[in-house]
């Protein structure tokens, strides 16, 4: 079983890099992956011979157009904690989420997949439970979920959202609601748990446009 990251120090300099946009990962939380490209099985298969370690990182540039995008300057180190081969060779994997990282440079090398210089000394905190202190604006958040979800014909587990721990709650609306790129991004690199749930309750209660299509937020 790998052995628990008690400092930042103890983390890698180099992660393999998964670059998702409109994907963020938080410290101690879990983000469940479906991956089937080539190169990020190679990947995957590589993290389970080592430390299980994978970063993610939102792209800077649309993929879609630019062959290798430029990176977002943060991104996060995920550990895999749960594994499963299915029949048509894609891997179901989960990362938890350990410690947000500043990208500093590419190592080059003969993977497939990108490889990131990572500095974690910023977020050396992330490694610590969060101890939640402070007056959590639970009802504000409430509202201002329900507004959003009103206006996008979505809905919500009401029940888990009132027992949920706080982090463990803006954890899951910043990975799982439908933000902008760039509003994930800010989440990502809000400097603290107050912050953040400053910056969660501000987008949504500035979202205006409409999205289509009824979905369920569990």
């Amino acid at each position: 079983m790998p052995q628990p990251f008690h400092s930042f120090t103890d983390l890698p300099a180099n992660l393999p890099l998964f670059p998702l946009p409109g994907v963020v990962l938080l410290p101690r939380g879990a983000l469940p992956l479906n991956i089937f490209e080539p190169r990020y099985l190679n990947m995957v298969d590589d993290a389970l011979k080592g430390d299980r370690l994978i970063g993610i990182i939102q792209p800077s540039e649309d993929p879609d157009r630019v062959l290798k995008p430029s990176l977002s300057a943060v991104g996060a180190a995920g550990r895999i904690v749960s594994f499963r081969e299915t029949d048509d060779n894609r891997y179901l994997i989960t990362l938890s989420g350990l410690c947000r990282f500043r990208l500093t440079g590419e190592t080059s090398g003969d993977t497939p997949y990108r490889i990131g210089n990572c500095d974690f000394s910023a977020f050396a905190s992330d490694l610590a439970e969060s101890s939640e202190e402070g007056d959590f604006p639970r009802d504000r958040l409430m509202a201002a979920l329900k507004s959003y979800l009103n206006t996008r014909d979505m809905k919500a587990d009401w029940k888990s959202v009132i027992s949920a721990p706080p982090e463990a709650l803006v954890n899951a609306l910043a990975m799982m609601c439908p933000f902008e790129p760039a509003e994930k991004q800010a989440l990502l690199e809000a400097p603290s748990f107050d912050e953040r749930v400053s910056t969660l309750v501000a987008i949504l209660e500035m979202a205006r446009s409409e999205f289509g299509g009824p979905q369920t937020l569990n």
